[in-house]
């Protein structure tokens, strides 16, 4: 029955996901595994999430509000934003999917750094719609390559910053000077999944320039900094009038019940956070001064993970960690780099304690 549906989607390849624990202790027959392949949260959720979550599951019989009221007024209130200006969805993966339904026509094109996150492609192609792929230099957006592509055509324009799976940042007088020569038919979009992690004060905050700019929009997520990637909770930031547009697109119900509710109560543990933030920068240094005692270079990174160049096939060095319980994260445009999430300490350990048994192991 392929042969009936349209064959833009026949051509997509399907998304891979991280291998799950359970999948791997399955296969392997391994009792302890260290999953640092899908940029999660090390501690989890915050507690006022989990309490949250317990008290709102005897409800779950009912539709949870379709239009995401309390959580949309307490994210506009902790941004000093119009309600207005924000929309909810089931993850940022699905309004890329909806800015690619609301506004994407058979041949316009979508203009997107590669590597970068993996969606951006498909979901233009969905639309056939042309995906200009601008490859990175250096392990960063190219912005002056992406302003020469962009013509009478370019609708949208991705800009994932920190980017995946590089790390790297776009600092703020290279963004300014870009969105100034963006033209008005065409949407920027900012994708800010891993921005809590950001340290470097040149980082620009997308949120800046909705003001002076009204095609931008920012994406950001619960998924990473707040833990909450099992519950699938993302939001765009926007004018009014783009957000219009994601609704009338949206599917009913889009955001279930205890993610909006888990949403809300993480939102308000400033604490949980900070705790996070710390984790993450000493566990970043940690992996820095291994890398660089086993002689591997890595790219510095803004966000909760480490691109490293193993100097090896990829594969190959994926496969021998697996055997040895831990999951990270391959399949990139580099042959010999491989992407690890910030784990804990002990994590950490594990993971380069397997990786230094692999490498000796290829020599």
């Amino acid at each position: 029955m392929s042969d009936l549906a349209r064959k833009n989607i026949l051509e997509l390849a399907v998304y891979r996901p991280g291998k799950p624990i359970e999948e791997v202790q399955r296969e392997l027959g391994l009792k302890e595994v260290v999953k640092l392949a899908s940029n999660e949260n090390a501690l989890g959720p915050s507690p006022f999430a989990i309490k949250a979550l317990s008290g709102a599951l005897s409800g779950v019989h009912y539709y949870p509000d379709g239009n995401s009221y309390r959580l949309r007024r307490a994210l506009a209130e902790f941004y000093g934003l119009d309600p207005a200006q924000l929309h909810l969805g089931n993850g940022s993966n699905e309004i890329v999917q909806q800015l690619s339904l609301a506004f994407l026509e058979p041949g316009d094109e979508a203009l997107m750094p590669v590597p970068s996150f993996p969606r951006y492609q498909p979901l233009a192609r969905m639309m056939n719609a042309v995906p200009r792929e601008i490859p990175l230099i250096s392990y960063t957006l190219d912005l002056q390559g992406m302003a020469a592509n962009l013509n009478r055509r370019t609708k949208l324009v991705y800009i994932c910053n920190p980017n995946n799976p590089t790390g790297t940042i776009v600092h703020r007088d290279e963004l300014e000077r870009f969105l100034e020569v963006v033209p008005a038919h065409c949407l920027v979009i900012l994708d800010e999944a891993y921005f809590e992690y950001v340290a470097d004060e040149d980082y620009p905050d997308g949120l800046d320039y909705l003001r002076l700019h009204p095609n931008v929009v920012v994406l950001r997520t619960f998924s990473k900094m707040y833990g909450l990637a099992g519950l699938r909770i993302g939001y765009a930031v926007a004018r009014p009038e783009i957000v219009a547009c994601l609704e009338r697109v949206r599917e009913p119900f889009n955001v279930n019940l205890l993610a909006q509710e888990a949403a809300l109560a993480a939102l308000s543990d400033r604490e949980h956070v900070r705790k996070l933030q710390t984790l993450n920068r000493d566990e970043k240094e940690y992996l820095y001064r291994e890398f660089s005692r086993l002689g591997l270079e890595y790219v510095p990174t803004e966000a909760n993970f480490i691109l490293f160049d193993a100097e090896r096939d990829e594969q190959a060095v994926f496969q021998g960690l697996l055997r040895r319980g831990v999951i990270i994260r391959g399949g990139f445009d580099y042959r010999t780099h491989l992407r690890v999430t910030l784990g804990t300490r002990h994590q950490n350990q594990i993971f380069i304690e397997a990786l230094e048994r692999v490498l000796r192991e290829d020599n």
